[in-house]
């Protein structure tokens, strides 16, 4: 690849050629995944974070024809506050350089980023997966394929919610991708500690999982590796609560005939309503949880 589509900020390249900690983060929770102010708080916040844990964080947005890793303040108000932001998934990432937009990066635009400028280590809020009614609609997120061919570790409380989380599981498995929950035996379902789904690893400590994710490139893996990080339990939401929510709004999207990349905003907004905004303090929490995770385990695998 053209290294002059990558700017990478002097601070992330220098960590980077001195083989130092960075974190990868995604600009799409900025953009779309939350409402301003909160959304320009929570990306100033989880970049402290990422630092107070030893770590240089990498926030990555498409500007002016290039692919930006790390910003700086300016940039980040930017994604903040300006209107009709693209969405950056692996099929928009060339359009929207070409046209020179400015993007917000996805899951699975940001994976391919990290991995364009070398940083193994990325933090999320939650993966998307297999929608619910997938049988029909045929609508799965494309974090499932960059997952299975892209080698970046993915710190994520689970896959959200509103997803059909058995066949997302299934998906992954399929595809050969190792989700190693993080001092859980069961995948977190985003604002809830457990959807009850049974993970064949666990592991206990950061340094184990970095071991794990270096020999996993050693070996050559094509895939990523996916950290399911549970939401700390003093945020975490009631079950019953989350799926009358989610039910709710699944009829609802269905009435309208909401489709396509509408679906997963429409049925999020309605389901912060519904619990009178818990669920996107919840959001905010786990975010924060799973930066400061991630940033731990970049510092670890950089030892390593």
């Amino acid at each position: 690849m053209s290294r002059d589509l990558l700017a990478i900020q002097p601070e992330v390249r220098a960590a980077l050629e001195a083989g130092r900690a960075v974190v990868a983060l995604e600009s799409t929770i900025i953009a779309h995944g939350l409402p301003h102010p909160q959304n320009l708080e929570v990306a100033r916040d989880l970049e402290a974070i990422v630092r107070a844990e030893g770590a240089v964080p990498a926030t990555i947005a498409l500007i002016d024809g290039r692919i930006c890793i790390g910003l700086d303040d300016p940039q980040l108000q930017a994604l903040a506050t300006v209107r009709d932001i693209a969405k950056v998934s692996r099929r928009d990432m060339a359009a929207v350089l070409a046209a020179r937009r400015l993007g917000a990066t996805t899951v699975a635009g940001t994976m391919i980023a990290a991995r364009l400028a070398g940083i193994p280590v990325f933090a999320t809020g939650g993966i998307g997966g297999v929608h619910r009614g997938a049988e029909t609609s045929f609508d799965i997120s494309a974090d499932l394929d960059e997952l299975a061919q892209t080698a970046v570790l993915v710190v994520t409380a689970g896959a959200k919610a509103i997803l059909d989380l058995p066949k997302t599981l299934e998906v992954l498995e399929t595809r050969g991708v190792p989700v190693i929950g993080f001092g859980t035996d069961t995948f977190p379902a985003f604002w809830c500690r457990s959807s009850g789904l049974a993970l064949t690893l666990r592991m206990d400590s950061v340094e184990e999982i970095a071991g794990t994710f270096r020999l996993h490139r050693r070996l050559g893996l094509p895939s990523g590796v996916v950290v399911a990080n549970p939401i700390p339990e003093a945020d975490a939401l009631d079950r019953e609560v989350v799926e009358g929510a989610i039910a709710a709004a699944l009829a609802e999207a269905s009435r309208e005939r909401i489709a396509g990349n509408e679906v997963t905003p429409f049925l999020l907004r309605r389901i912060v309503s519904a619990t009178g905004g818990a669920s996107l303090k919840a959001n905010i929490a786990l975010v924060r949880n799973n930066a400061r995770l991630a940033a731990r385990i970049a510092v670890a695998l950089a030892r390593l």
